[in-house]
């Protein structure tokens, strides 16, 4: 037999998935063994798809949640590309380029798609790559679309692999400008970043995860949310997916032919455990408000940037949730290593996944002064650990002086 497997209590500072609230999994672990389609499951769908549009603040009626990770919603998303359709994609990180390879196995052509099946080179996709730890700025973004004119434009709007936020303003703008239709991964920006999605009429279509900003379990629903303008692409041109097609995934949520209805279509199971935990991480998100959070996230980046910079570290990210840095120039090229240390005691931070090799420090639904302290405790002693030389007074004072402010 193999022996009861059992996994420690981790500080998951890294990336995401992050910290998932005691409520929800409280919740999670309380639900009873329904049937999925048992009325208080059906009625936390309801309400989920309500605070949902809440949440993302929009009026979209086709917003609801794909059963899975944030792949999963962003998959759903791009389902709408067809082969030879003319895409632009802005690349910066890691996942931005994931984001741009799915586009580009989506709009290969047959004959493209088999002469590299795992990296095709799509002739109609245009890939912007920005460089490593640089934002997309306005500047770009107009460049691009005006040149290419293409159906689709996509962009990142929280870029993890890099740390950085980009133009979703100037991307709206240019993509209304020049009739593109664009399409946002908001993945580390939903429940993180203070914005209303109605405010960025360009972007058609959005895609999330339930395992960062919401601070749910990662296998849960992946939030969504499409306009009118791209469900009726959809409803035209169809797509080749019978699972992550929106609109029969919006069916299963009780939405057809664009109304609330009272009773969804069977496209897939759902279960009890997933909707009770995704709905009270919904309320709590509510119930503190996005833009409580979102100032929460901005006060405590400000602190943890200020105690890595008195360390002698070099942060080079502008996100709110998540520090990327390089280490002090004694310790530079160690940075695998030190983040090997970290994650050996427990205290889960993460490297970049692309060059050059960085460190990442999140601080998803680690929004109190005493998690933001033991996250600067734990990195500064790994760091002298590794050789760091520090003045432990003047981080003290740093904090000290943030965490007033």
């Amino acid at each position: 037999m193999f022996e009861k497997l059992t996994i420690p209590n981790t500080i998951a500072a890294g990336p995401g998935p992050g910290n998932t609230d005691p409520r929800v999994l409280e919740q999670f672990f309380k639900a009873g063994l329904a049937d999925h389609m048992h009325p208080d499951v059906l009625r936390g769908m309801k309400e989920c798809k309500f605070m949902l549009r809440k949440v993302w603040g929009t009026s979209n009626i086709h917003t609801f949640g794909v059963a899975g990770t944030g792949w999963s919603g962003l998959d759903a998303m791009i389902s709408a590309v067809k082969p030879g359709e003319k895409v632009v994609a802005f690349v910066n990180g890691t996942f931005s380029g994931i984001d741009a390879l799915s586009l580009r196995m989506r709009a290969a052509t047959e004959e493209e798609l088999s002469s590299n099946p795992l990296d095709p080179d799509a002739k109609s996709v245009k890939v912007v790559d920005v460089s490593h730890g640089q934002s997309v700025d306005g500047k770009t973004i107009e460049k691009y679309i005006s040149e290419h004119k293409p159906k689709w434009a996509f962009m990142a709007h929280y870029e993890t692999g890099s740390g950085r936020v980009n133009d979703i303003k100037a991307f709206s703008d240019s993509c209304e400008r020049h009739g593109a239709l664009g399409l946002v991964d908001a993945v580390s920006s939903l429940g993180v970043g203070d914005f209303r999605i109605d405010d960025y009429p360009g972007v058609v279509a959005w895609a999330s995860c339930p395992q960062k900003g919401i601070s749910c379990l990662p296998l849960t629903y992946a939030p969504v949310s499409f306009s009118n303008k791209y469900i009726d692409v959809l409803k035209f041109g169809g797509a080749r997916t019978f699972v992550h097609n929106p609109i029969l995934e919006a069916r299963h949520w009780a939405i057809i032919d664009g109304e609330d209805v009272d009773k969804g279509v069977y496209h897939r199971t759902h279960s009890a455990y997933a909707v009770a935990a995704f709905h009270e991480a919904l309320r709590i998100t509510l119930k503190e408000g996005i833009s409580n959070r979102a100032a929460k996230y901005m006060k405590y980046e400000k602190v943890l940037s200020a105690a890595f910079r008195a360390m002698g570290c070099d942060v080079t990210s502008d996100m709110t949730s998540l520090v990327v840095l390089n280490l002090p120039e004694n310790l530079s090229g160690r940075e695998m290593e030190f983040v090997q240390q970290c994650r050996s005691e427990n205290f889960g931070i993460w490297p970049t996944l692309s060059e050059p090799v960085q460190v990442r420090v999140g601080i998803l639904n680690l929004l109190s002064d005493e998690a933001i302290s033991e996250i600067i405790n734990k990195f500064g002693a790994a760091l002298k650990k590794l050789g760091g030389h520090f003045d432990d007074k003047l981080i003290l004072r740093e904090m000290t002086e943030l965490s007033e402010k």
